[in-house]
């Protein structure tokens, strides 16, 4: 089979790690990245994205997001007379007009979060399947060692500009050594321990080789009231590179990793404090979790586990 991946591009964006997954898987495949072209060339991107597209003879386009930089009208000449999905990673109060238009132009849409199931479907997309994030092993794996300063009790990676996780930080942040890195953290409000940027790559399996516990932490309510599963590829990649991962716990979430055995979920702020100083007081059973979790990811939640179903046209279930 041969594969395009239409989106963003970049060592560290998902598509990348996409692309990887359907090689892989043993297809062919060329990664366009829209983005770029489309910064780059502006208006004149669109046929040379099309020259792309055509030249490779794709059998299947797997489009993200993006890929409405090029404007519905070349999105629907690109998907004419092949196989076409749109995986779409975002959680919405409600559908965004973009993602609309790339899901009625695209066979197939899937979500990574299955409250927008519904949404979508209401909208006039019927062919919508719950596919969640999963982890890329090239680029999600540990490392031996850390710069002394990453090492801290806990960590969060995670953008800033979400007050709706501040007081769940400030909490941990009072119970222990907290760091927080991620963009968008400029001017942070007080209680909250910012110690930097972004972090990618290496520097990201740094950051969890040197904090014991990794937090998980909802950016809006809309996340909090999730039913039926659904996590940030945040928890993948900590998973990935060998950390302890403590989440936000939704209902469904042990679909995709059990709680005591995978990593740990956390019902609330105080709920939270307290299993941070449960697991601090236990380094064997952080690393017993931490080691059970990374083999959990890797036998079941790999973006090459994903596609496969993308591909057969098939959403997630369960494991």
């Amino acid at each position: 089979m041969r594969v395009i991946v239409l989106g963003a591009g970049g060592a560290h964006k998902t598509e990348t790690a996409i692309a990887r997954a359907v090689r892989t898987l043993g297809h062919r495949c060329r990664h366009v990245n829209v983005v770029g072209w489309v910064r780059y060339l502006k208006g004149l991107a669109r046929p040379v994205v099309r020259r792309l597209v055509e030249s490779f003879a794709p059998d299947v386009l797997l489009m993200t997001r993006q890929t409405m930089w090029l404007g519905e009208a070349t999105v629907r000449a690109l998907a004419r007379g092949r196989r076409s999905a749109f995986w779409y990673f975002d959680l919405a109060d409600r559908p965004l007009p973009d993602a609309v238009a790339l899901g009625r132009c695209a066979d197939a849409m899937f979500v990574t979060y299955q409250s927008q199931l519904a949404r979508y479907r209401a909208v006039g997309i019927s062919n919508v399947w719950y596919l969640p994030q999963g982890l890329d092993p090239t680029a999600d794996r540990p490392v031996t060692r850390s710069r002394r300063r990453y090492q801290c009790d806990v960590s969060f990676v995670g953008a800033g500009p979400y007050p709706y996780r501040h007081d769940l930080l400030r909490a941990i942040a009072a119970a222990c050594e907290l760091q927080i890195r991620g963009p968008g953290w400029a001017g942070a409000p007080p209680g909250l321990p910012v110690r930097g940027g972004p972090v990618r790559g290496t520097c990201f399996a740094q950051v969890v080789h040197g904090a014991a516990i990794c937090l998980g932490a909802h950016a809006v309510p809309e996340q909090a009231r999730e039913r039926g599963g659904g996590a940030s590829n945040r928890m993948w990649k900590v998973l990935g590179c060998g950390g302890f991962y403590l989440g936000a716990y939704v209902d469904g979430i042990e679909a995709l990793a059990r709680d005591g055995e995978h990593c740990v979920w956390y019902r609330d702020a105080d709920h939270a404090v307290e299993l941070v100083r449960q697991y601090l007081a236990d380094p064997a059973a952080r690393t017993r979790i931490a080691r059970a979790g990374r083999a959990h990811a890797l036998a079941h939640h790999t973006y090459a586990h994903r596609v496969a179903l993308l591909l057969a046209g098939r959403g997630y279930t369960s494991t």
